[in-house]
């Protein structure tokens, strides 16, 4: 069995910039034990632009 944690991180308003550093987010879950399994946009504002994106990662459950 895996447990699975999902991260948002919001994308400026006008340069579509991530507000933090997701590749700080991706080091800091991988010294945890989390896997990096995708990078998920699902949320759209107007002209189709994502408003922010998802980092899910898994790891086993013990």
């Amino acid at each position: 069995m895996y447990e699975h944690k999902f991260i948002k991180v919001r994308l400026s308003t006008f340069k579509l910039e991530p507000e933090e550093d997701y590749h700080q987010i991706v080091y800091e879950h991988e010294r945890e034990g989390w896997e990096l399994v995708q990078i998920f946009a699902p949320g759209l504002r107007g002209y189709g632009t994502p408003t922010f994106f998802e980092l899910i990662f898994k790891r086993r459950r013990d």
